[in-house]
């Protein structure tokens, strides 16, 4: 038990602990004893700087922990996107399944069924993934319908269109 608390301590003064707060963790009929464990040079580390973290840090951790779990994707435009909802609950879509305005789905005109595609919203800055289960838009000069939870998952269905980029993203 006390060689778990001696690692205990070394990593709790890594990141900046005071030693003497250490607790070695025994069985559950033994009690607990404070642990000092001096480093080396025989200091007790108390000069040494404290860890702190910092947003900044955090968020640089965030954004490489998305992009690592993010698939490879390839641009593929952008223009304008609208969206659909309720007024097309139910009906049958392209691809044969029934259209829910409460799944994150779009229609576009060349992209197969079942393709993933990131569609951030240039206003935003909100990215959303949809899968293509639809055919459209028919309306100008649209590259895509989004399904009413989309839009309403990147800010855009107050607006009722805006501009997006979008990511093909492969499986």
């Amino acid at each position: 038990m006390r060689r778990h608390a001696t690692i205990a301590a070394i990593a709790l003064c890594a990141l900046g602990g005071s030693l003497s707060a250490v607790h070695a963790a025994g069985p559950a009929e033994s009690t607990a004893e404070a642990v000092a464990v001096p480093f080396v040079d025989g200091s007790n580390g108390a000069d040494l700087p404290r860890f702190q973290p910092t947003s900044e840090i955090g968020a640089e951790a965030s954004i490489a922990f998305a992009a690592a779990a993010e698939p490879d994707s390839e641009e593929i435009g952008e223009g304008r996107a609208s969206w659909y909802g309720a007024q097309f609950a139910g009906r049958a879509t392209a691809s044969g399944e029934r259209f829910d305005p409460g799944e994150l789905t779009a229609a576009h005109r060349t992209l197969p069924f079942g393709s993933k595609v990131r569609v951030t919203h240039a206003g935003s800055g909100r990215s959303v993934v949809v899968r293509i289960n639809d055919r459209g838009p028919f309306h100008g000069n649209r590259v895509i319908d989004l399904s009413q939870a989309a839009a309403e998952e990147i800010g855009l269905r107050s607006a009722g269109s805006g501009r997006v980029e979008l990511a093909l993203l492969s499986s």
